[in-house]
């Protein structure tokens, strides 16, 4: 039995330990925030937070998750009002939306560990999160904002 915590909520797991975290949260507990993309770690639609981390679960077997905290875009702010979500609704980032449950998450991680991150460690902290509609500037100025600081560049592709 694998004992995790999810979104503050103590879980347990009686399943096949290497079945994807993506799909022990979408399919067992419906949290379905989180999206499917590549299945490979490459695209970060499946970003969410292990252990404070920013993690890609479609690769992170649930074994990996045993005794931690698990955090999932539902769990990022009930109300929605977490910085980083008020700043890509203020920007309108989001053009068709599916990749941005993960972006949130990474710039989510990425400000927990850099508060005040410049251009360069936004670009390489979201480098491995792909958004096909092209929203990389707005998600650059976002992260600017919900840091507090002027948008710089705004107008450059990350």
């Amino acid at each position: 039995m694998i004992k995790l915590t999810v979104n503050g909520a103590q879980r347990s797991f009686d399943g096949d330990p290497d079945m994807p975290l993506l799909w022990y949260l979408r399919d067992e507990l419906g949290l379905t925030g989180t999206k499917f993309g590549c299945g490979q770690a490459l695209c970060g639609v499946c970003t969410i937070h292990l252990g404070g981390t920013a993690t890609r679960s479609c690769t992170t077997p649930v074994s990996a998750a045993a005794d931690q905290e698990v955090l999932t875009i539902e769990g990022l702010s009930p109300d929605g009002d977490h910085p980083v979500q008020v700043a890509w609704r203020d920007l309108n980032v989001a053009q068709c939306g599916y990749c941005q449950c993960g972006q949130i998450m990474q710039a989510a991680s990425l400000l927990k560990d850099s508060p005040m991150p410049t251009d360069a460690e936004i670009d390489a902290s979201m480098s491995g999160n792909i958004c096909r509609c092209g929203t990389y500037p707005r998600i650059r100025a976002a992260i600017h904002q919900a840091a507090g600081q002027p948008a710089t560049n705004a107008g450059e592709r990350l």
